[in-house]
């Protein structure tokens, strides 16, 4: 692992954990979003624990690089499912700016995972 792609993971992990928990958790806000986004409140929970497993993931990426690499390349689809999510409800650039900047820094991890490792 690179000092580049730690950066990378806790900073992913900082943004996945809590949003993860808080979906798993379906606090008042995410179930708000989740209606919004035409999923049930139970789809949303599920999201949730995908974002936890993925943020877990990138952090266990510092022990064994094929897990995190994995993991990675999971936040880089999920980021594309929100995009997707938020354009077909209608939202505007605002709603999913945050989904395409989080998936640069997960794509950013995985182009330094596989750079230190191939």
């Amino acid at each position: 692992m690179t000092i580049a792609s730690i950066v990378f993971a806790v900073l992913l992990a900082v943004v996945f954990l809590p949003a993860g928990v808080a979906m798993a958790l379906a606090v008042a806000s995410m179930r708000q979003r989740a209606a919004h986004l035409h999923y049930s409140v139970t789809a949303y929970r599920g999201v949730g624990v995908l974002a936890i497993a993925g943020a877990l993931g990138v952090l266990a990426g510092m022990v064994w690089w094929p897990l995190g690499a994995a993991a990675g390349i999971g936040l880089v689809l999920f980021m594309i499912g929100a995009v997707i999510s938020h354009l077909r409800v209608g939202d505007g650039v605002a709603e999913y700016a945050p989904a395409i900047g989080v998936g640069v820094l997960a794509v950013a991890y995985v182009v330094t995972v596989f750079g230190a490792h191939l």
